[in-house]
């Protein structure tokens, strides 16, 4: 993939993160489940909004997250997503671009504002996450820059983006851009709800265009409807050349043919906010695979990148990853 012009290119959420501390009995009265992610409309976004404590604003979204982690470690990267004409529209395409991010996808003039994610954040560093998709929503197959797919040695979706219909005819339209152009094809399936909603058509996408595929333990086994992650494992790796499953505290296991990599998780000295997690380690995983690295090492530079990130507020890193590699 050294030919590529760009190493990896995100297609996801384009989302504005706003994080808080707060308790279990603010998500208790506000009917929340700890730890999980709802999504939520506009009004709701606002009397959340209204409700929670002093909050630090950061541009985020899984791919897009993912995607600032592999500029960090000073790869090519580039970004299609949607966000509206709006002020957390600019705020977000300066972040991605200030950090040499390639994203030109045209802003939508109309409906919806800026998706937001209001992320509040428990003593024990969990997070419960409220989003408000907005311009998410409007990506369409238009939106798809055939030219930078082509160009790009890992295309990457997120898996929280396959709910709109005219979303999912995008990821197929890149999937098979990618394919036809030679290239490789990662997905994530980003949460269990995400599975348990679209069971049927992720497997379908895994078989007929994933290369690469992240999920955690509850994804993998919901995916199968399994509860032993090590049998889910073996099936996923005789579909895909590369599975990177993240198991908490316990690190990664990451699987190629008949290679299996457990990598432990870096050493943090205080676990503050988990947000973004999984999103920085398929940041150092694919920067690892897009530079032709091997297994080990991808999955180290994964659990380097998910330890910065869980060190402080923020799903972007705050240390540059190449100094930290």
């Amino acid at each position: 993939m050294s030919d590529a012009a760009i190493e990896v290119l995100g297609i996801g959420n384009a989302i504005v993160d706003v994080i808080a501390n707060t308790d279990e009995a603010f998500l208790a009265a506000h009917g929340m489940s700890k730890g999980g992610m709802a999504l939520i409309d506009e009004a709701q976004a606002s009397t959340i909004y209204d409700a929670m404590g002093p909050g630090i604003e950061a541009s985020g979204g899984s791919a897009g997250n993912t995607i600032a982690g592999v500029a960090s470690f000073g790869g090519k990267a580039a970004f299609i997503g949607k966000v509206r004409d709006d002020i957390l529209g600019e705020i977000y395409r300066h972040d991605l671009r200030s950090i040499g991010v390639k994203f030109d996808t045209p802003v939508a003039t109309s409906g919806a504002s800026t998706a937001r994610c209001l992320v509040l954040v428990t003593d024990d560093a969990q997070r419960t996450m409220n989003t408000f998709l907005g311009a998410c929503v409007e990506l369409t197959p238009d939106d798809i820059d055939e030219a930078l797919v082509a160009s790009a040695g890992i295309t990457y979706l997120e898996g929280y983006l396959f709910d709109p219909p005219l979303a999912k005819e995008a990821f197929r339209k890149a999937a098979k851009i990618a394919r036809g152009a030679g290239r490789k094809v990662a997905l994530s399936l980003s949460d269990s709800f995400c599975v348990h909603r679209y069971k049927d058509e992720f497997l379908e996408l895994i078989a007929e265009h994933i290369d690469i595929l992240f999920a955690n333990e509850a994804e993998i086994a919901a995916l199968y409807g399994v509860d032993d992650v090590a049998a889910a494992a073996d099936t996923l790796a005789r579909q895909v050349d590369v599975a990177a499953i993240t198991l908490g505290a316990a690190g990664s296991l990451l699987i190629k043919g008949n290679e299996r990599v457990t990598v432990p998780a870096a050493p943090v000295a205080q676990v503050i906010d988990t947000t973004g997690a999984g999103d920085l380690y398929a940041s150092g995983v694919l920067f690892g695979l897009s530079r032709g690295l091997p297994l080990a090492e991808c999955g180290r530079l994964g659990s380097i990148a998910a330890g910065e990130i869980i060190s402080h507020y923020g799903a972007r890193p705050q240390t540059e990853l190449a100094s930290l590699a």
